[in-house]
């Protein structure tokens, strides 16, 4: 490319240039490898690299042969929770360290299927649970804005690896902010789609446990809408699935009229480090001058129905997940304090607490669908705290407001997962101290391309991942 730095270039742009053969694959690879060499061992971000000389291998192999589909010979990184053929799925727990994947789960397989070079993993916390990406299989992932502070979770893997340009795109998943906390504490963007859009793998409870989803981070929402195009559809042994839809091809509609419903601390219920409302506040005066209307909400639900509701549905669903692993002793001994209380909880829980649990949710669902009849958007930060020393498991308090459990300072993505709404987090800008921070647009089931589209006027008005880099 005349010397140019393909790293730069977003995904949609890096796959122009392979397809009109301005790129090769192998240069491709070549420079994401000197990256990858070059800033992964500041961030700890790309975990079970494979073989360099194998991925030149393969991104020869890409060259030589017809292209398969928009992603033919791009490199991507695998979020270390899902299982991609061939390469450990750890999970962050030294139960599973080594453990090799002999298949991929389904959105993995249709990311290879549209040409993609999986070339190793991205860390995560111990089974994905807390917003900081530390476990004792590969150790904590670090901020690129400031490596003394953490990268959030528990997909901050790919999000420092994202904002430090060693891979363009990169899958996700979120069940209390994993695309949201980590996009903002590392300025790119993540998506969290409607509950749905994504099929998991089927031996999952999919009728049961509707709190996580996995979804795309990139560096623009038009890589978002492609990385979501190429994840998304339904799967027939799975309920409650989503049709596939073509998300570029709305992308660029007209945002003047759309209305946004700015919550802020939801009334006071959520604290907030000084400087996160204001710069959030800065972010909607972008939208403003997009032609949108945004207008303050008072809380449309009580907060603490919402927690409620919300610990209790997630703590069901963990011990769910690691029941198993809890019933023996010597594999529960390595499990982290935050997982065993997340499980012994949920193991206590009744039926009748669960279904409660879940009539709240019904609640929320339906006072939201009543809101966006008004909005087509409700706003809130992305997080409440900045990112935060990277040698501390989680902030124990926020401001003078102590934090009662390990996740208690996540609140503010609660809204949107308990209610399975679409989520998208963009960059708000950069604090005093120099550190970045998100707000997120919540819209109702199914829009998930409206919110692309007004996320990607935003980032036309504002390309803070383009206009602050990292180090990198």
């Amino acid at each position: 490319m005349s010397g140019a730095d393909p790293l730069a270039l977003d995904a949609v742009d890096l796959s122009e240039a392979l397809a009109r053969g301005a790129l090769s694959a192998e240069e491709l690879m070549q420079a994401t490898l000197a990256r990858i060499e070059a800033e992964n061992p500041r961030v700890n971000a790309i975990v079970a690299l494979r073989d360099a000389e194998d991925l030149l291998a393969e991104a020869r192999a890409a060259d030589a042969a017809p292209r398969r589909g928009w992603l033919h010979g791009v490199p991507l990184a695998v979020k270390d929770l899902a299982n991609a053929a061939g390469l450990p799925t750890s999970m962050g727990s030294p139960l599973f360290a080594g453990e090799v994947a002999k298949t991929d789960d389904l959105p993995i397989a249709r990311l290879r299927a549209a040409g993609a070079i999986v070339i190793g993993k991205t860390n995560t916390p111990e089974f994905g649970l807390g917003s900081h990406s530390f476990n004792p299989v590969f150790g904590v992932t670090r901020n690129p804005y400031d490596t003394a502070r953490t990268a959030g979770g528990s997909s901050g893997g790919a999000a420092a690896a994202l904002a430090t340009r060693m891979v363009a795109v990169a899958d996700g998943s979120d069940m209390m902010g994993s695309l949201r906390n980590p996009a903002a504490f590392c300025n790119v963007y993540g998506f969290r789609p409607s509950w749905g859009r994504v099929p998991g793998e089927p031996e999952g409870d999919s009728f049961l446990h509707q709190l996580a989803t996995a979804g795309p981070m990139a560096r623009s929402p038009a890589d978002l809408a492609g990385l979501l195009e190429t994840m998304a559809g339904r799967d027939p042994r799975q309920p409650h699935g989503l049709p596939a839809e073509r998300f570029s091809d709305a992308i660029g509609q007209d945002v003047r009229g759309r209305r946004i419903g700015w919550l802020g601390d939801w009334g006071g219920a959520y604290a907030l480090e000084p400087g996160i409302a204001e710069l959030c506040e800065a972010a909607l005066q972008r939208f403003e001058d997009l032609g949108a209307q945004v207008e303050p909400l008072a809380p449309p639900f009580p907060a603490g129905d919402l927690w409620q509701s919300w610990t209790t549905l997630r703590a069901w669903a963990v011990a769910a997940a690691l029941a198993e692993l809890y019933a023996c002793a010597d594999k529960r001994a390595q499990i982290k304090p935050e997982a065993l209380w997340e499980a012994e909880r949920g193991l206590k829980l009744s039926a009748m607490e669960v279904h409660r649990a879940s009539v709240i949710r019904s609640r929320w669902f339906a006072q939201a669908a009543s809101l966006f009849e008004r909005f087509d958007a409700l706003a809130l930060p992305s997080a409440q705290v900045w990112p935060f020393p990277a040698d501390r498991r989680w902030p124990e308090r926020i401001g003078t407001r102590e934090m009662d459990t390990y996740h208690r300072w996540m609140e503010v993505v609660v809204p949107a997962s308990l209610a399975g709404l679409p989520a998208l987090a963009v960059p708000a800008g950069f604090g005093a101290a120099g550190l970045p921070m998100g707000l997120q647009l919540v819209g109702p089931r199914g829009a998930d391309a409206d919110l692309l589209a007004l996320g990607h006027a935003y980032h036309e008005a504002t390309r803070w991942p383009q206009r602050h880099p990292s180090r990198a």
